[in-house]
């Protein structure tokens, strides 16, 4: 490299976006994505011994799998070439496979070759690099944010370590924030700037997981922010929302506003106004609340609130939780919607809750026995004690019904659960009458 090449590169590092400038170039600089680099696990170990295998980085966004190529790069002491998979082709390949022979060939070195984007790779071009993989020549470096099991080649997958990277925690995010603002080498720490912990707070909810998009905000707000009369540049919480450019609002997960806000969902749910039932969802999805929270809600509510009055509402409800946890955002802010929508929809009933609290009280206040007849008959001996005696068999009977008594003396006529008159338990109740011959 002759000085002019220093100098361009030189001024090109100076000049590059902050996420990039602040990119690690060894572990311990490395925030997050501790259950693949933990000091204990093997790709820590791995990169450490510089006895990498072929491997590929599959991860949202954001969540440092360029990192850690780059990290590889400034580790190994085999040779690292970088190509990116949506402008590279065949000849760039063949390149870079021959560089590497002649490089194994004469030096003994391996080549480290790390793909960016490798899932726009087509299967031609992914097979290409297959024999080279399979012989050593070339240790192949993937990174991806797609499934790389529906993306990429079995036979590479197979010769390659999954690494799947989480979008990084709140805490991680703002770690990072805060030596992007103090950071004078590679961050923004010449420009005396403050971020003040709401907005950090914000920034770090709002990036979602996203480092990159939580520096590219702070790294526009610094840039853009003037300077306060003491001299400093204050980032506060409304600089922060212009920057990531989502506006804020009042909640706060920990705060009287979170429950005030899923208050209002519940009793929209409850009081069949989807319009307002939806509406909340939204605000709750606005600001980042956790869409496993509120699908247990949900939940809750379709038990709570409709019962027996719609049983397929807690079906909906469950099928929409699961189906949260296993396709993520944005598309589970449909999910959700549908199964609000629908709880808040159907016909109500809180039987089913006052039920089991009139149950649970009468047990906290009344010691009973379970009757002799009802009592469990199938071991040697529990006739001559009298339990199961005279028990009569349900299904033995007209409609699959006897009177008999099932609760325990002390409370035997207790009524803990009452059918309303709305939605299905209008059928229940009619149905219980029938059987019973309390119909003419």
């Amino acid at each position: 490299m002759d000085l002019f090449e220093y100098a361009k590169e030189k001024t090109l590092k100076k000049e590059a976006p902050l996420a990039s400038r602040l990119r690690p170039t060894v572990l311990e600089e490395v925030v997050g994505q501790e259950h693949i680099i933990g000091k204990d696990k093997l790709l820590y170990r791995a990169i450490q011994a510089d006895k990498l295998s072929s491997i590929i980085f599959y991860g949202p966004p954001g969540t440092g799998k360029t990192t850690l190529a780059k990290v590889i790069a400034n580790t190994t002491s085999a040779g690292f070439t970088q190509i990116n998979a949506t402008a590279a082709g065949k000849k760039d390949m063949e390149a870079v496979v021959k560089q590497a022979q002649q490089d194994l060939g004469a030096y003994g070195r391996k080549t480290i070759l790390f793909i960016d984007e490798i899932h726009r790779f087509n299967k031609g071009q992914q097979d290409y690099l297959l024999p080279f993989v399979e012989d050593g020549t070339i240790i192949l470096v993937g990174a991806t944010t797609e499934n790389p099991y529906f993306e990429v080649n079995g036979a590479l997958l197979s010769r390659s370590i999954i690494f799947e990277l989480k979008a990084l925690d709140k805490e991680a995010i703002r770690a990072l924030l805060n030596r992007a603002v103090s950071d004078r080498e590679k961050g923004m720490g010449n420009y005396e700037a403050v971020l003040e912990e709401d907005a950090a707070d914000f920034l770090a909810d709002m990036a979602g997981g996203d480092a990159r998009s939580a520096l590219n905000a702070i790294e526009l707000g610094i840039l853009t922010t003037r300077r306060s009369e003491d001299g400093k540049i204050h980032i506060d919480l409304e600089t922060a929302s212009q920057c990531i450019q989502k506006r804020v609002i009042r909640y706060d997960k920990g705060g009287d506003n979170h429950y005030d806000i899923i208050s209002a969902f519940i009793k929209s749910m409850r009081g069949s106004d989807p319009d307002a039932a939806v509406y909340y969802l939204a605000k709750m999805l606005y600001a980042g609340e956790d869409v496993k929270f509120i699908a247990r809600r949900i939940m809750i509510c379709a038990s709570e609130d409709v019962g027996n009055a719609d049983p397929m509402a807690l079906t909906v409800a469950v099928s929409a939780a699961q189906a949260v946890e296993r396709v993520g955002m944005p598309e589970s802010q449909i999910i959700l919607s549908q199964a609000a929508s629908y709880v808040a929809c159907a016909p109500k009933s809180n039987s089913a809750v006052n039920a089991i609290s009139r149950a649970m009280e009468s047990v906290r206040l009344v010691r009973t026995t379970v009757p002799a007849h009802l009592q469990d008959s199938h071991y040697p001996g529990a006739r001559k004690l009298g339990h199961g005696v005279d028990y009569q068999y349900a299904h033995d009977f007209p409609n699959h019904y006897v009177r008999q008594q099932y609760l325990p003396d002390e409370i035997r006529d207790a009524v803990f659960y009452e059918l309303g008159d709305l939605g299905y338990e209008k059928y229940l109740k009619a149905h219980l009458k029938k059987v019973k011959g309390e119909l003419d």
